[in-house]
């Protein structure tokens, strides 16, 4: 319940309701207080300019809430609001804190919305969603649901404006798209919480957003310099560079170039040891006529059975001293005396297995 007034466990600060919930804002944090002083002052009385009615304490009190709340109402547009980038996971009530964080109120705490505009954060974000569709649909609450597809929109968006990604979007929403399909078919009218005409429009929009990326066309932008103007050597490295094997396909269908160099054994061999460990490969061997190891075609049938090591710019943290989850560049109030040691980076996965109850 938001207050307005002093509390023993909080400043005072004042709250209002927005789509994403319930944010602090600070804007008018002087008026509010003069207002505050005014009404405490004894045996004050006011005159209403249209028909000089005089009021007394308490109805002035009255008057004065409903002042602030319509304020409000009026220039929501022009709020400030202190919003911190953490969240202090919790799975039990104390006597100062009652109930528990939930994966909704960390999708808004978190920021996952601006999230996705920052290049590092973005494959972190859409694996993270992916792991959602394909195992937790039928926990999400009302507010997590509507948090995971007004992240999921602000995806698809920035997708079809800057037609960057599009590959790992797609894997998405298929997989949301089957995870969704399969429930309104089965058990999911029995499981799934919320209407079943609602999660029906959502299916819907999610085949929308399908076909718009599938007729996705690519622009091509000419500034001067293109990949086909880099040394090999240059290019060598970039194919070097990269961890996903289908991101290496890719970018060899750009130039003749880069498709030799896309096919080099040594690269592919390179990915394989960086994803799967040796005794993987001795149950996996795939050799040539010649006798020789087809490393690419080992990487994807290895891919098919064991997981690839994952890697992201930029990874959300768990503070062990705090118990705070947070992006690493914007930071947290840690109070212990070597916070670094404290930190440990938290996974897609790791993520979702904080919120489990």
């Amino acid at each position: 319940m938001p207050f307005l007034g002093q509390d023993w466990r909080s400043p005072g600060w004042t709250w209002m309701k927005t789509e994403d919930g319930w944010k602090r804002c600070e804007s008018w944090s002087a008026e509010l207080g003069h207002e505050t002083n005014q009404r405490d002052l004894s045996h004050s009385i006011i005159f209403n300019s249209e028909d000089e009615e005089i009021f007394t304490n308490e109805e002035h009190g009255c008057a004065s809430k409903k002042r602030k709340k319509g304020h409000f109402r009026k220039d929501s547009g022009t709020q400030c609001f202190y919003r911190e980038k953490w969240i202090y996971v919790h799975k039990d009530s104390t006597r100062e804190r009652h109930g528990y964080c939930t994966l909704g109120e960390a999708f808004t705490r978190l920021d996952f919305c601006s999230a996705v505009q920052d290049v590092r954060r973005f494959s972190y974000v859409v694996r993270l969603l992916q792991l959602i569709a394909k195992s937790q649909l039928t926990s999400l609450s009302g507010v997590a649901q509507k948090n995971y597809f007004n992240v999921l929109d602000k995806i698809v968006q920035k997708v079809l404006e800057d037609h960057q990604n599009p590959r790992l979007i797609r894997d998405l929403l298929q997989d949301l798209s089957s995870a969704l399909g399969t429930l309104l078919r089965g058990v999911g009218k029995s499981v799934l919480v919320g209407s079943i005409g609602v999660w029906a429009c959502r299916l819907e929009t999610v085949l929308t957003w399908q076909r718009q990326l599938q007729d996705l066309q690519m622009t091509q932008v000419n500034h001067g310099l293109t990949l086909s103007d880099l040394p090999l050597h240059t290019l060598n490295d970039i194919l070097y560079r990269l961890s996903d094997g289908w991101d290496i396909v890719t970018l060899g269908q750009v130039t003749p170039a880069l498709s030799a160099l896309s096919e080099d054994g040594r690269l592919w061999r390179k990915l394989c040891q960086y994803h799967f460990a040796e005794k993987q490969f001795c149950r996996h061997l795939i050799l040539s006529e010649k006798g020789h190891v087809e490393w690419k075609l080992m990487y994807f049938a290895l891919q098919k059975c064991y997981p690839t090591r994952e890697q992201y710019g930029d990874t959300l943290h768990f503070c062990r001293h705090c118990s705070i989850l947070f992006w690493k560049d914007s930071g947290h109030p840690c109070t212990a005396a070597d916070p670094d040691s404290c930190f440990m980076p938290v996974s897609p996965q790791h993520f979702i297995d904080l919120f489990k109850f």
